[in-house]
């Protein structure tokens, strides 16, 4: 696959997941976050919860229903991207403060979109506080 299909997958899940979180009441503060060390793909708040979300997404093909479990976009999630996005967000809390009044819970997610060659969502996996 090419870089700039990968870029385009990996934004189509990111709306789509952008959007999910909406339906569940979040308002989406921030995406794309770029810091000296590394990307936050999604920030969202509702209420006193702030959200650092990490958003895979994946395709499969047209004819598939559900994806395969080596297809899974959250099966390659490792320690080292939990890390990762923990120290991000730590340093994007150190230099924005969230508009009053201040979140009472951080939480990390993780979202995983499965598509298919026709751009038809397969399957979205939300998982709170994955770690």
């Amino acid at each position: 696959m090419r870089t700039d299909a990968r870029h385009t997958l990996g934004r189509s899940g990111e709306e789509l997941a952008a959007d999910h979180l909406r339906g569940l009441g979040f308002a989406v503060l921030a995406r794309n976050v770029r810091t000296a060390r590394g990307e936050i793909d999604m920030i969202a708040r509702r209420g006193p919860l702030l959200v650092f979300a990490e958003v895979k997404t994946r395709r499969i093909g047209a004819a598939q229903r559900r994806p395969r479990e080596d297809q899974l976009p959250l099966g390659g999630l490792g320690v080292r991207q939990r890390v990762r996005l923990r120290r991000l967000a730590a340093a994007w809390l150190a230099e924005n403060r969230p508009a009053p009044p201040p979140p009472r819970t951080v939480r990390f997610d993780a979202i995983g979109v499965v598509l298919d060659t026709r751009g038809r969502v397969r399957a979205v996996e939300h998982i709170e506080g994955a770690w």
